[in-house]
């Protein structure tokens, strides 16, 4: 191997150990062309994206004070609009691209340089501005869009409550009409109406899109509350940095993570805003206080608003598996440089080549890579949807019900797989300069913001409610006698007999029927086709029952509601890798990547054994087969393990961590040469037990 410099680090850079295969025969893994597979359509927005998140003045200083990292992330903001091309998502008349789907991947990969970083260009472009560019008309646009874009005006987007989080249709505050000054008044009745955890809130923030509800009394008439809208909300004075009258706020101080956004708190007292300061796109008021909109439904009209900022969750779907991979890259690295312990020959063992290390990590980087997979076509289809080639009120909602879908998996993942990938190092990993640490902290909201995962969970289980009650609608009577029919079969021991006998005590038929794709794909589809059955079964008499009855009920139900939602989650998963490895070309990487596939698919079915024992969807016997072919699936990845990781695409610019930088290679290859030396020379103490 050949030693290079790595100047930005200061530290000298060996490659990473291959491990010799043990035939050629063995498939081997094309990482150039699987690169670019991985990094998909915006394959040259990400890797321009990956060249500015490389550059020292973007990047995270581990242990900079709270004011200074707040300072340095508002520098840097500016100089990406400046500079790096980060208004894609915008009309090109007022300088943007209308590229959706390429704004987004550009701006997830900024979490290799700083997800403070990444995390405050969201707040200001994919949340203020992009509530003004979505719920706003040509006014907002021409009046407001130019100085959020170029930042002239940092913003806040105030939609969270002390009171309420996810529960936005029951926020506090309040927009009341006055026809007589043509003004909104945008008010907070009581601290629980006080919005929480807004970036750029906390210091650097000039203006907000505030959400409230708004009243109107057109004439005299009743009063009537026509549900949240958004309103354009100057918050502070921009040369003195002082709240404007009316207006106040807190500073959230210092977080868990995340320290480079100015998160903090906003209330309002009697603030009067213009007519024109409502974004109207889907309610207006005119002069005499009437509202009219072009959706009638009230529910309709406030989901189709939030619909429009999806791309929040789209967003955070991608950094989260950025973050994994970030994560893997340095403890796979370091799993594949690290000695420990005496083995048969007279050096150490590398501690990839432990079983117990290959499970711990193997199982992630497959499920990275089912993330990976599965992001791309979420961005696939937000792009459709926005850009206006797919905008149906179905494409839509099933771009709001994948992005629900998929946003808790990976940012679940993501934690997972950091705080693995941190013991895995073992001491080393605790360090800050490793990076884990910093990662875990910084991404442990991600699970929190832009909707709780376990609440995102339960939209989707309400959406696959819906979806198997139209389809027995549609169906009829035959399709309730077949599931009935079904459910007699798998919980009578019939289809477990029938496994024992086709396996006839052969754990290799066991093995040759799991790994077969459609076997996969059966197992995780009728777990979930059961578990919305059995629920909608449960949940059928609440039609029927009194209110309070009836969501006491629904409540009894909540875990199996969201259990539905992450199997469904998996499936999805698991069908997006599998079409990634039917596309991969190499046929080498094909086979590594079909075990990979296998080996998540596998890592599902023994996660939830319990239930398809329970369930009568596998025999004893086949049951105990997934663990052992887990097992044989991990030394055939063993020896892909650096290729996968390195096919990623991420340098040492990226991950940043002197554990993956091959300096823990060179003290290795130090200390076995002292050794041989030593023993060379007969100068190597013989341990007390040989001594006769």
């Amino acid at each position: 191997m050949t030693a290079t410099t790595d100047a930005r680090q200061g530290t000298t850079r060996t490659p990473a150990p291959r491990v010799a295969l043990s035939s050629t025969a063995d498939p081997r893994v094309d990482v150039a062309a699987l690169t670019e597979q991985l990094l998909g359509q915006y394959a040259e927005l990400r890797r321009g994206a990956r060249a500015v998140a490389g550059e020292p003045d973007f990047q995270k200083i581990e242990g900079l004070p709270m004011p200074e990292q707040r300072e340095r992330v508002l520098h840097q903001l500016r100089e990406l609009v400046a500079h790096h091309d980060v208004l894609r998502a915008f009309p090109s008349r007022l300088g943007g691209a209308d590229d959706h789907g390429g704004s987004l991947a550009r701006f997830e990969e900024l979490v290799a340089g700083d997800p403070s970083l990444q995390i405050k260009a969201g707040v200001q472009w994919g949340l203020f501005a992009s509530a003004i560019l979505h719920l706003g008309t040509a006014f907002h646009h021409d009046t407001f869009l130019p100085d959020a874009m170029s930042v002239a005006v940092p913003g806040a987007f105030a939609m969270t409550e002390a009171g309420h989080g996810s529960d936005v249709a029951a926020i506090g505050t309040t927009a009341e009409y006055d026809p007589a000054t043509q003004e909104f008044v945008i008010h907070t009745p009581f601290r629980a109406a006080w919005k929480d955890y807004l970036g750029n809130a906390g210091l650097h923030g000039t203006a907000a899109v505030v959400f409230a509800q708004l009243v109107t009394a057109p004439a005299g008439a009743q009063r009537v509350n026509h549900g949240v809208h958004a309103f354009y909300v100057p918050i502070r004075d921009a040369a003195t940095g002082e709240f404007l009258p009316g207006v106040g706020g807190e500073d959230d101080g210092l977080k868990g993570g995340l320290n480079g956004i100015d998160n903090g708190r906003l209330h309002f007292d009697h603030v009067r805003v213009p007519r024109t300061h409502l974004l109207n796109r889907y309610g207006d008021v005119a002069p005499d206080g009437t509202y009219s909109s072009s959706i009638a439904s009230p529910g309709r009209r406030f989901f189709t608003m939030l619909g429009t900022l999806v791309q929040g969750r789209v967003s955070l779907d991608g950094a989260a598996a950025n973050a994994s991979k970030l994560a893997l890259g340095i403890a796979v690295r370091y799993g594949n440089e690290r000695r420990q312990f005496a083995g048969a020959g007279p050096d150490e063992v590398v501690l990839l080549d432990y079983q117990r290390h290959q499970r711990r990590l193997l199982p992630l980087l497959a499920e990275t890579y089912a993330t990976t997979f599965a992001h791309e076509e979420l961005l696939a289809a937000f792009d459709e949807v926005f850009s206006g080639r797919g905008e149906t009120p179905e494409g839509r909602e099933d771009l709001e019900t994948l992005a629900a879908t998929l946003k808790p998996t990976s940012t679940w993942l993501a934690m997972r797989t950091i705080q693995e990938c941190r013991e895995a190092c073992g001491g080393a990993g605790y360090l800050a300069e490793n990076r884990l640490v910093g990662l875990h902290q910084d991404l442990d909201v991600y699970v929190t913001f832009e909707g709780d995962n376990t609440v995102l969970y339960q939209l989707v289980g309400k959406r696959l409610l819906t979806d198997y009650a139209k389809a027995l609608r549609s169906g009829g009577a035959g399709d309730v006698a077949r599931y009935v029919a079904d459910k007699a079969v798998h919980r009578t021991p019939l289809v477990r007999a029938a496994q024992t006998l086709a396996d006839v005590g052969d754990a290799r038929r066991s093995a040759g029927q799991l790994r077969d794709e459609d076997t996969q794909r059966e197992l995780l589809t009728e777990r979930v086709e059961v578990m919305v059955a059995d629920l909608a079964a449960a949940l059928r008499p609440a039609a029927k029952l009194p209110p309070a009855e009836a969501a006491s009920l629904v409540n009894s139900h909540q875990h199996e509601l969201i259990e539905a939602a992450r199997a469904h989650a998996e499936r999805v998963q698991w069908e997006a890798l599998t079409r990634g490895v039917h596309a991969a070309t190499d046929p080498g990487t094909q086979q590594v990547l079909t075990w990979l596939r296998d080996l998540f698919g596998l890592t599902l079915v023994e996660r939830h054994l319990a239930w398809y024992l329970v369930n009568g969807r596998l025999s004893a016997g086949r049951a105990r087969t997934v663990s052992s072919y887990i097992d044989r699936l991990l030394v055939r990845l063993r020896p892909h393990a650096q290729d996968l990781v390195d096919a990623f695409g991420y340098g040492p610019e990226h991950l940043r961590a002197p554990i993956a930088s091959g300096q823990e290679a060179q003290r290795q290859d130090e200390a076995r040469a002292y050794y041989r030396a030593e023993r060379a020379a007969g100068r190597e103490a013989v341990p007390e037990k040989h001594v006769r």
